[in-house]
């Protein structure tokens, strides 16, 4: 049976304190590789996304490091200011030097850098 829900795939910079708090009462302890749902979008591309839903609407929300930290840090009282659908409500997460996606970008800049004290 097909429901009739409105389908909005959210990338990080349309993340509302809404489907914020979503994500986190669907999945309190973060998301795994079971919970991710793969397709491709308009532009062929391959997406990875987690997937909440409302009465009337089914996200599909892009997974990145960025969300799983803001999940992690969550706290329904740092958005009481908010409108729940304000999606500049809900920051970039300060990632530091712990977070591996951080280092392979470092690696790869090293890299760079020391291919380039070669080339001289």
């Amino acid at each position: 049976m097909k429901d009739n829900k409105k389908r909005v795939i959210v990338d990080f910079k349309k993340l509302t304190p809404e489907i914020l708090a979503l994500l986190v009462e669907k999945y309190p302890d973060g998301y795994d590789d079971q919970n991710i749902i793969t397709f491709r979008n308009a532009n062929n591309e391959i997406v990875e996304a987690v997937e909440v839903s409302t009465d009337d609407t089914k996200y599909l929300v892009k997974v990145s490091t960025k969300l799983q930290v803001t999940m992690e840090n969550y706290d329904e009282d740092d958005y009481e200011d908010f409108d729940p659908d304000d999606p500049d409500a809900v920051q970039e997460p300060e990632i530091g030097e712990d977070d591996p996606e951080m280092d392979d970008d470092m690696d790869d800049d090293m890299n760079m850098d020391m291919d380039m004290g070669d080339a001289e």
